[in-house]
């Protein structure tokens, strides 16, 4: 072997060992397992057809979001508060536009805390991002509006409204005789000027009368006979016509949650506008927390994840929860150790409900045991 011109014949010269050429089955073990660790990332980020829930953040109604009041009122007096009032959620990832990786899927399988459904079970076909998140940011300001008029009602004021008829409802007494754009006047010759006494008056007519119903068509007055009919929900004298309703609120009251949606916290709003109007500190330092739709008339309606939302009441720190008596079959089983859950299914008895609560007299409160 020639030596290198910049040795000198007294350098030895070392020669490097050959390395063993590696043996066809070592090649094959290493390209499988190269191409195995291809195929798990893949499968990692693949995108899959499912949606994960899990408890969401909570928000105390008495409190902040970001830097605003979640309820500020104006033209009127307003009263300190202590303790929290939380509407709870639930939050998710995955939807028809942004799907959920295969790995979070898996993680969710395997967390108690999570659940995995079928995008269709969540998502109506058809529906994009866009779409879903308009419906949800409407029914969180129908339901502010809604939570605005029944606290405020119950606290004796008066919300007059404009009611304009959208259309009357397929097989009614009114199919026929109204049409969209009237407005409701009178009822019995009597001057009707918000929702709450529409309802009243037809709550002491019996189903199957024929009433007066007086409108203003396009600048005219209307006299129209109307049979009503049974209400599916509970027998009442129904008129079959769907009313738009625009209020004429006494006071100013603005509610706002950023990146919330859907109806489910109108009860809690409801709640927190009845705490900043009233003297009373009705929550006195307690955490409360709770979820429920609010119906203009006070009524408290059923919502979805309910199991979700009581974890996450507890992980904020909540003692109590106000639960809509129509969720009571989820609840039974699924409550977390140290949180008392009452079930409500009006206002009114959400509200004393929190009375109890701040008082420390519990003893009587319902459940869903």
């Amino acid at each position: 072997m020639p030596v290198p011109e910049h040795l000198t014949n007294d350098q030895p010269v070392v020669e490097a060992p050959l390395a063993a050429r590696p043996s066809r089955r070592a090649v094959t073990y290493s390209v499988s397992m190269v191409v195995a660790a291809i195929g798990l990332a893949a499968l990692s980020v693949l995108p899959t057809t499912y949606v994960v829930r899990a408890p969401g953040p909570t928000f105390d109604t008495l409190g902040v979001s970001g830097e605003r009041p979640v309820i500020t009122v104006a033209g009127t007096e307003t009263f300190p508060t202590t303790g929290e009032l939380r509407l709870t959620t639930v939050s998710g990832s995955g939807s028809p536009d942004n799907r959920v990786p295969l790995l979070r899927v898996v993680k969710a399988w395997v967390d108690p805390d999570e659940a995995v459904y079928p995008l269709e079970a969540i998502y109506p076909e058809g529906q994009t991002q866009d779409e879903i998140a308009a419906v949800t940011t409407a029914q969180m300001v129908s339901s502010q509006e809604a939570a605005t008029v029944a606290a405020l009602v119950k606290l004796g004021y008066e919300v007059s409204a404009t009611m304009t008829i959208a259309e009357a409802v397929d097989g009614s007494g009114a199919a026929g005789i109204v049409e969209p754009g009237d407005v409701v006047t009178t009822l019995e010759g009597t001057e009707v000027v918000s929702y709450q006494q529409l309802v009243g008056m037809l709550d002491e007519i019996e189903a199957g009368t024929t009433v007066t119903l007086g409108v203003d068509r396009a600048g005219a007055e209307v006299d129209l006979e109307i049979t009503t009919t049974a209400h599916e929900a509970d027998g009442s004298a129904f008129l079959g016509v769907l009313l738009t309703t625009d209020f004429d609120f006494p006071v100013d009251v603005d509610m706002q949650l950023q990146d919330v949606g859907g109806s489910s916290a109108g009860m809690m709003f409801a709640l927190g506008l009845m705490d900043k109007l009233t003297p009373a500190d009705e929550a006195a330092g307690e955490v409360v927390a709770g979820t429920g739709t609010m119906s203009i008339t006070g009524e408290v309606g059923p919502i979805g994840g309910i199991q979700f939302k009581l974890d996450g009441a507890v992980r904020d720190g909540a003692r109590w929860f106000l639960a809509p008596v129509e969720n009571c079959d989820e609840v039974v089983g699924n409550v977390p150790d140290g949180l008392g859950v009452v079930a409500v299914a009006t206002l009114d008895e959400a509200y004393a409900a929190l009375e109890a609560i701040g008082s420390g007299d519990t003893a009587g409160l319902p459940s869903c045991g």
